[in-house]
């Protein structure tokens, strides 16, 4: 029997990770192959490789959105894919490898054309780049927004311009600490876009080219800075200067010192010097631009916003667009702008909830085992986990993805008009079950005639399926 090893990952690391996982141990059962699977998600890494199980394993697939060390593997097959082509086409994978068709993985070994033919046939890795730098820096903005929403909820006074905290309380100190949570969202961004562009030795410019963006003060902004906008710029700067210098030629004498001096130390002075002398005031200018008109927008500019938002949530359920609009909203909750991420809590639920619904409405439309990834969906959607209306979507896209978009949109404009805010960046239920949703039961209303207008669209486009 062939042994064929699989690690999985996607940004966030919660519902892809272990979704690919699943369905590759389930094609590796139809194919007859043994397999182990490494898991890399959200509480690291579980069923690691063993040494002996790397040595014996006829292949490795790697299906991550995110970086992966490869270093273990020099010398065996190694097939490099998205997370997407883990949980939708496993037994492709598998059978790629059991055909010969793919090649031996050299490590540093890999000549010039054999390098640019394995980044051809990689994801995007601008993408893959981004999400790494997204898949850290999210808990520091969770655990921060919630520090803050739980601070303002129990501690706070209303007043005429909000809520306010007692000076020198408790509440205060925690909401010191939720807004220095928030300080470290855009050197994490930066830093580990770096990092996965170039390695350790691309953290500590990222993260110091991340501080500078965050701080106006270095290029004559000194009352806001460049935001999320300047750490990603900042990010992948300092990432591709110090890949640049990583291929130098330097005397043997010097190799030993260039990750952790040569490297980080130029890679540091050039992104320092290109932000705070040509891009860092243009970058905030437009960032700060971008908050205001933001916060600023009411009426029709307001629904199509949340128009945009909610169908870019349901159109991939955690993919690239997904996340664009999730990073979009985590950002400006970072800078007070909660209003943003209100729509988006909602948009995020709706598709698990509506598809299990739906199953539960009309079991005649669905097939045994989608009848019971139907309850696996509504758990799903109540901790704001879209992927669970994922199997759904990949067997029925036609139908599926444009009711599970009508129905975040619906969700999304409605708590837009109702002004509903959240002060961290997740979605579901389950956020306002820690009191960080602004305008909780209008909150809910938006969930509920979203998840039903899903429900009904899509039994109303499916056909019935014999039992």
């Amino acid at each position: 029997m062939k042994k064929i090893l699989a690690i999985t990952s996607c940004p966030n690391g919660i519902a892809h990770t272990y979704m690919a996982a699943e369905n590759l141990q389930k094609a590796a059962k139809k194919l007859d192959v043994e397999m182990k699977v490494e898991t890399q998600g959200s509480i690291g890494v579980e069923n690691e490789f063993t040494a002996q199980e790397i040595e014996e394993a006829d292949g490795i697939i790697i299906a991550a959105d995110k970086g992966v060390d490869k270093s273990r593997f020099a010398n065996k097959v190694l097939l490099e894919t998205g997370v997407q082509d883990g949980i939708r086409k496993p037994e492709e994978l598998i059978q790629q490898i059991l055909d010969g068709k793919v090649s031996v993985f050299k490590g540093e070994m890999k000549s010039v054309d054999e390098h640019k033919k394995e980044m051809k046939s990689k994801q995007n890795p601008i993408y893959k780049h981004l999400m790494n730098g997204v898949s850290y820096m999210i808990p520091f903005v969770v655990v921060g927004g919630l520090l803050i929403a739980l601070a303002l909820a129990i501690g706070g006074t209303p007043t005429e311009s909000g809520l306010q905290i007692e000076e020198g309380s408790i509440w205060e100190t925690i909401l010191d600490v939720g807004a220095a949570a928030f300080g470290f969202m855009v050197p994490i961004l930066a830093g580990f876009i770096a990092m996965s562009i170039a390695d350790r030795p691309g953290l500590a410019p990222g993260m110091i080219g991340g501080f500078i963006a965050a701080n106006g003060s270095f290029y004559g902004s000194p009352e806001a800075g460049a935001g999320f906008l300047g750490g990603i710029a900042a990010g992948f700067i300092a990432g591709y200067i110090a890949k640049w210098i990583k291929s130098w030629n330097v005397p043997k004498m010097i190799q030993p010192i260039m990750p952790i001096l040569v490297i980080p130390l130029l890679a540091s002075i050039g992104v320092a010097v290109i932000f705070i002398f040509v891009i860092g005031a243009p970058i905030a200018g437009i960032f700060n631009g971008l908050t205001t008109w933001l916060a600023g927008m009411q009426g029709t500019s307001a629904i199509v916003l949340a128009i945009i938002l909610g169908a870019m949530i349901a159109f991939d359920m955690g993919g690239p667009v997904n996340k664009v609009a999730f990073m979009f909203g985590a950002a400006m909750v970072a800078e007070g702008n909660i209003g943003i991420m209100g729509p988006i809590a909602v948009a995020i639920c709706i598709p698990p909830l509506g598809m299990g619904l739906a199953t539960l409405l009309n079991k005649r439309k669905y097939e045994k085992p989608e009848q019971e990834g139907g309850k696996a969906a509504l758990a799903m959607g109540m901790v704001g986990i879209t992927e669970g209306a994922i199997p759904f979507a990949a067997k029925d896209p036609l139908r599926v993805i444009p009711s599970l978009m009508v129905g975040s949109i619906v969700g999304a404009v409605i708590a837009m008009l109702a002004g509903v805010g959240n002060n961290v960046p997740h979605g579901g239920p389950v956020v306002a079950a820690f009191g960080a949703i602004n305008g909780v039961v209008m909150f809910f209303v938006a969930i509920i005639i979203g998840t039903l207008v899903t429900a009904f669209m899509v039994n109303a486009l499916k056909k019935n399926v014999a039992q």
